[in-house]
């Protein structure tokens, strides 16, 4: 239950800073800016929390519970972002489309590796 616990708390807090800037930033761009941004520093947080987890000792299960699958699982959205994809195409602004998914496929991809970097490094 304690495990459980842990995710929902992460979960929550991590949602509701999603949904801050979500709101903040979105509205700035011909892209939705914000889930760009969410989806690249959450990749690069678990990216750095699952890399500390590799090391022994380094960071506690219950820890990467409240982190990884908590903060970061509630923090990212993979549903905002295909949602946001649909309306980029129903709207017939392909170019933004190809920036924004590639962008954000790129981008997660890339942070998760220097997050796991970044662990090797402390």
């Amino acid at each position: 239950m304690k495990q459980v616990l842990l995710v929902f708390l992460g979960g929550g807090f991590g949602s509701a800073l999603r949904f801050l800037i979500s709101k903040n930033l979105n509205s700035v761009s011909s892209i939705p800016l914000g889930t760009l941004l969410v989806n690249f520093f959450g990749s690069l947080l678990i990216g750095f929390i699952l890399g500390l987890g590799m090391k022994q000792e380094a960071i506690s299960p219950n820890t990467t519970l409240l982190l990884a699958t908590g903060f970061c699982g509630g923090f990212t959205t993979f549903s905002a972002f295909s949602f946001e994809n649909q309306a980029l195409l129903k709207a017939g602004d392909y170019i933004n489309f190809g920036i924004y998914s590639a962008g954000s496929i790129f981008l997660g991809i890339a942070a998760v590796l220097i997050g796991i970097w970044l662990s090797k490094l402390s």
